[in-house]
């Protein structure tokens, strides 16, 4: 369903200036991520720490539209489509606001590991980043349009990046085992996925948020405790979790897998 529009014209163009602040901000997050992918893999630290000034301009946009929505608040009193539009503005733009922040870290990850060797090459995290971006960009893509159907269905994608992020953390798990020296960089490149995840758990909040804005219907914990479900239900696929996380600085920090 699309935007209503109003034929009060300035309402409508502060309405109208959300969207596009907000589409900015998720570009700036897409670039940050796309920009920090291709910096791992050419071991462009220089690009890396230039992508880190991007934060900056995410955080600009977030006291922007904060600022837009609150004076629409105070002057318009919006209500019913427009008063969800307004409040999921205000949610959406610290969720990009947070990705942004996993932006940064990633960079800096992406300069440690560049000071070392290389582990393996990067394929899986460049792949694991690129499905988090298209969640990001078809979330945007249905926040503006008012397309609950389309948000609904990301959400069921968030799963291929958890998948990406369990092979990952495997996979670097064996490496550790074999060798000591190698878990210096593999726990950096294991933070650098688990970012990635991050952004896409953020993509889903965007997604569901969506669904209520348009529908007036929270699916946010309905669509947890399905996936806890489905979770259960294949324990093998499950083995790695956030627990997994804690697990991996327990045993990078054991006396026999000290470098």
């Amino acid at each position: 369903m699309p935007p209503r529009l109003h034929t009060d014209l300035a309402y409508e163009g502060e309405l109208r200036r959300i969207r596009e602040m907000l589409l900015m901000m998720g570009a700036k997050v897409e670039e940050m991520l796309g920009q920090a992918m291709k910096a791992l893999v050419e071991r462009d630290s220089e690009l890396a720490d230039r992508t880190l000034y991007i934060d900056r301009q995410i955080n600009r946009l977030e006291l922007e539209v904060d600022d837009l929505c609150l004076r629409v608040l105070a002057r318009r009193q919006p209500v019913a489509s427009d008063l969800r539009f307004i409040t999921t503005a205000l949610k959406v733009v610290t969720d990009l606001e947070r990705m942004g922040d996993m932006g940064v870290n990633i960079c800096e990850r992406v300069m440690e590991l560049n000071e070392e060797p290389p582990l393996k090459p990067y394929v899986e995290v460049v792949h694991m980043a690129e499905a988090a971006q298209e969640m990001l960009r078809e979330a945007l893509d249905a926040f503006v349009a008012g397309d609950a159907d389309r948000a609904a269905a990301i959400v069921e994608r968030d799963s291929k990046v958890d998948a990406y992020y369990a092979a990952i953390f495997r996979e670097l798990l064996t490496y550790m085992m074999e060798n000591p020296r190698n878990i210096y960089r593999a726990t950096r490149e294991q933070s650098i996925a688990k970012y990635i995840e991050r952004i896409a758990d953020h993509a889903t909040n965007l997604a569901e948020m969506v669904v209520f804005m348009v529908r007036g219907k929270d699916i946010r914990h309905v669509g947890k405790l399905e996936r806890r479900a489905s979770t259960r239900a294949a324990p093998a696929a499950a083995a790695v979790t956030d627990d997994s996380d804690a697990s991996l600085r327990d045993l990078a920090e054991t006396g026999r897998l000290k470098p």
